[in-house]
């Protein structure tokens, strides 16, 4: 603004004021653009309100497009504390009765103790150490005692001489075989949780002679009155009087033994049994149950001959074999043998337990792999660094007990619960040289062989009786026992698990959508109405987007839904929700309920995407907005296949792997290669059956951790010709697996000539359109009906593959419109941005606008400054000129 100089005139002209109303009148398009603004921001608010109504009408239909919310089944358990389950749309309702008795756990085995964490363990030495997970088949945990002493089988063993696990076991003078001793131990097993076995009791084997030569004198007893009898547990087996003529030696015991007479089943009836013969010197005879077993010669008058009696006088004899006892834990935990004299029952005195007679058998389904040690990580903290960085199925941790001397032990647990997680740790050296002793000492466990390890907690299946069939599991969650049911085993009882449709969820989904839709259609009708009281309309009133979204959503409402064959239901009303007079809908829960009843499987086709497939091995997985309802055939013209190698013959019954034998694999590799498919893979030593190595090859290179990173796995099988076949388990063109020798054992020397063959994608059209193969996957080509139609392919046949009848619900096609309308690229967001940029470009203008009324201000105010000036100098001429005349006149 310029400098205003009013009334320098003599007639005072006010230029301000004139000024002020000539502005006033220039600047009138201001307001019509402060208007126009205000109209236009107005409208971003509003859009901005129906972006959110539909916002949260779209939320409403997350529960109603997924094919998997119409199959929800609900699972009550009657006691939660012992059981619990779920159930998913393959489960039968009903009610199903379990019985647990096992509950699954990981196997724990503790080392013994060292003074600190950090105490050097050997001499550094490279050692391997390989850890396998497996099974085991036979055996028992415990503690085999030694044979009852001569002692016991005459005077027992004393009160309070044996206890088990902090319980006395019950035993007195009558106590004198390893059976009553396995009995008496047998009482007390509900509390000790250890169970007794005695071993059979069995005769010496030189009683009757050794080295094949028979130690069994003729029995001569002469002339003078005597007698002989030989008896065995009791049961008399030959006897011989003076005179009589008989004679007993070792060709007449094997005799009688040898036929089927009242002897022999008196010894059977005994449970004796016997081997060998006394001619051979290797007669024994035993009793299964572990009672004792007396052989004895009663003799009177003067008698020769007989047991280990060449000639001379036979006084008589009673040679009584004992037994001894295994102590078995229930749970597979250490036994704790106590009492004041232990030996007595052949134990010792401690805290033991071992398996014995055990087989280990490794799951090839286990990760399985080597880790290094050697004078940098010799120490407890460098072993359990060394084992969980591996993670090979086992963790590592250090425990201190408080005692004082050697309170740390390194503990290992298995990752996993179940049967199959029993560990196996083998070491060996660096090529010649041996692995480190000490090492070994501390790991070295074989359920079949040396255990340096104690097991603290057995590995053990989930075992259940499910509707009176018994079942097992590798962890507390029971699968497969029942279709589309999985338990889960919390705690030893009996529980019922009650299944059925979960109704209420349904409904409660069907009212939020009713509730959602007139939500978002009050949102629609106070934006876009007119209320004839107020004469006034909504800030949109006649915006065609709003229009066009209200017409778009009635419309799809209001039409039935196709590519629902066999289905009985097509539109909303069948399952009572209809609109009203005003636009609104309404939902008629009889209706609902009688729908829900009578066709509960037709509901999900009315709201969510729905594909139906004719072939059990084609899978619907999914669609997009583009997918267009309705049947199309499945033609397939290529399998997709997986990467393998398979052995160029078969495999001979034992393959031997060398030390040191170290294979590069490399899974799933892309070109260029890249590092994180590949791997080096070292293969234990040994020798294998084609299952074993198989076994073996499988759980080394899934235990990888490349590849188990990238979730990349292999397996391996062998064929039914005996060959070794090794296969990626991913489908397609991206599925490969090559195997290159480094050292030991030959890639070739168990393959031969065999080349890798990568995979291939499946190929084949859907309803006659073009369509992508990913593995098994194929999906529509963008253009046609089915685009973005998406099957998964199973099975071994090709071409026809029956058909899909593909149907888009009311939620799944409200849920692809309101896509279109919200988010960056949606329809609102394009109307605010052209509004915004409406309101930015008057903001523009009008400061343009602003920038000319300043210079027309200063035109204005210089022109009417300037007659202001002429005014005042006419005005001061004109007193002049008046002065003037006045003076002539006089």
């Amino acid at each position: 603004m310029g400098i205003s100089s009013p009334g320098i005139g003599s007639n005072g002209l006010n230029v301000n004021d004139i000024i002020s109303k000539l502005m006033s009148v220039e600047s009138a398009p201001l307001a019509n653009m402060d208007k126009k603004t205000a109209s236009y921001l107005a409208k971003v608010t509003a859009f901005g309100s129906l972006s959110g109504a539909l916002g949260t009408f779209q939320s409403s239909l997350t529960s109603l497009t997924s094919l998997s919310s119409f199959q929800a089944l609900s699972s009550t358990s009657s006691d939660a504390a012992i059981l619990s389950g779920s159930a998913t749309s393959k489960a039968q309702p009903g009610t199903y009765k379990v019985d647990i008795s096992q509950i699954a756990q990981a196997q724990t085995l503790a080392s013994g103790g060292y003074k600190t964490a950090a105490t050097t363990i050997g001499v550094g030495g490279k050692t391997t150490i390989n850890i396998q997970l497996g099974t085991l088949g036979g055996g028992s945990f415990g503690v085999s005692g030694s044979t009852l002493g001569s002692g016991v089988l005459t005077g027992g063993i004393t009160p309070g001489a044996l206890s088990i696990n902090g319980t006395a076991i019950a035993t007195d003078g009558s106590t004198r075989s390893a059976k009553l001793l396995a009995d008496a131990i047998n009482a007390k097993s509900t509390t000790t949780g250890v169970s007794a076995t005695a071993a059979a009791t069995v005769t010496s084997a030189t009683l009757f002679g050794s080295g094949g030569v028979s130690s069994f004198g003729a029995v001569d007893t002469g002339t003078g009155g005597g007698s002989y009898t030989l008896s065995v547990g009791g049961v008399n087996l030959l006897s011989q009087n003076a005179g009589t003529g008989d004679t007993i030696d070792a060709a007449s015991i094997d005799s009688l033994l040898g036929g089927s007479n009242s002897v022999t089943q008196a010894l059977a009836n005994a449970n004796i049994t016997f081997t060998g013969t006394a001619a051979a010197g290797d007669l024994k005879f035993s009793n299964a149950d572990g009672s004792n077993l007396a052989v004895t010669e009663t003799v009177t008058g003067a008698v020769t001959g007989g047991i280990n009696n060449s000639g001379t006088a036979n006084t008589g004899s009673n040679a009584i074999a004992a037994s001894s006892i295994s102590l078995v834990s229930a749970s597979g935990t250490q036994i704790n043998v106590g009492g004041s004299n232990p030996a007595a029952a052949g134990l010792t005195a401690g805290v033991g337990g071992s398996y014995q007679g055990a087989a280990f058998t490794q799951d090839g389904t286990r990760s399985s792999g080597n880790i290094v040690i050697d004078s940098t990580n010799n120490t407890l903290q460098g072993i359990r660094d060394a084992i969980n960085k591996a993670n090979f199925g086992v963790t590592a941790s250090i425990v201190s007990d408080g005692s004082t001397g050697t309170p740390f032990h390194l503990v290992l647990n298995s990752s996993a619960t179940g049967a199959n997680s029993n560990m196996k740790i083998t070491l060996t050296g660096d090529g010649a040289d041996p692995a480190d002793p000490a090492v070994v000492a501390l790991l070295a466990y074989d359920p079949a062989g040396v255990q340096n390890l104690s097991q603290k907690t057995a590995a053990q299946d989930t075992k259940a009786v499910v509707n009176g069939i018994p079942v097992t599991s590798g962890s507390s969650s029971i699968t497969g026992a029942l279709e589309g049911i999985s338990l889960t085993a919390n705690k030893i009882g009996s529980a019922s698990l009650t299944v059925a449709r979960d109704t209420s969820t349904l409904t409660t989904s069907i009212n939020g959508f009713v509730k959602a839709y007139n939500d978002l259609n009050n949102q629609i009708k106070g934006l876009n109405g007119y209320n004839a009281e107020t004469k006034t309309g909504g800030v949109l009133l006649g915006d065609s987007t709003v229009q066009t979204l209200q017409t778009q959503l009635r419309k799809q409402l209001t039409s039935a839904i196709t590519g629902l064959e066999g289905s009985k239901l097509t539109s909303l009303s069948q399952v009572g929700i209809a609109f009203q007079k005003d636009g609104s809908l309404a939902l008629d829960s009889g209706k609902l309920q009688k729908a829900i009843t009578s066709n509960f499987g037709d509901i999900a086709g009315l709201f969510a995407a729905v594909g139906r497939t004719s072939d059990s091995n084609v899978t619907f997985l999914s669609s997009t907005a583009q997918t267009k309802a309705g049947d199309y055939g499945v033609e397939i013209t290529r399998l997709a296949s997986q990467g393998k190698l398979t052995s160029a013959a078969a495999l001979p019954a034992t393959t031997v792997i060398a030390a040191d034998t170290t294979w590069t694999v490399k899974l799933n590799d892309t070109t260029p290669s890249t590092g994180a498919n590949t791997a080096s893979v070292k293969l234990a030593a040994g020798s294998y059956t084609p299952e074993a190595l198989a076994t073996l090859l499988q759980a080394s290179i899934n235990g990888t951790t490349r590849f188990s990173d990238n979730g990349a796995t292999v397996a391996v099988t062998v064929k039914d010709d005996g060959t070794l076949d090794v296969a990626s388990t991913k489908y397609g063109a991206k599925s490969n697996i090559t195997l290159t020798s480094d050292t030991g054992t030959a890639v070739s020397d168990i393959f031969g000539a065999a080349a890798s063959v990568d995979g291939v994608d499946v190929a084949g059209t859907i309803g006659g359109y073009a369509a992508t193969g990913d593995g098994q996957t194929l999906t529509g080509a963008p253009g046609a009906d089915t685009a973005g139609l998406k099957l998964e392919i199973k099975g071994d046949t090709i071409g026809s593959r029956g058909t899909i009848g593909f149907s888009q619900g009311y939620a799944y096609q409200m849920d692809n419109l309101a896509k279109s309308y919200l988010g960056a690229a949606g329809i609102i967001s394009g109307r605010t941005t052209g509004l915004n940029n409406s309101v930015k470009d008057i903001g523009k203008q009008k400061d343009a606008f602003s920038a000319k009324l300043v210079d027309i201000e200063a035109r204005y105010r210089k022109q009417y400054t300037a007659l202001d000036s002429t005014l005042s100098s006419l005005t001061t001429t004109a007193s002049f000129l008046a002065q003037q005349f006045a003076a002539l006149s006089k």
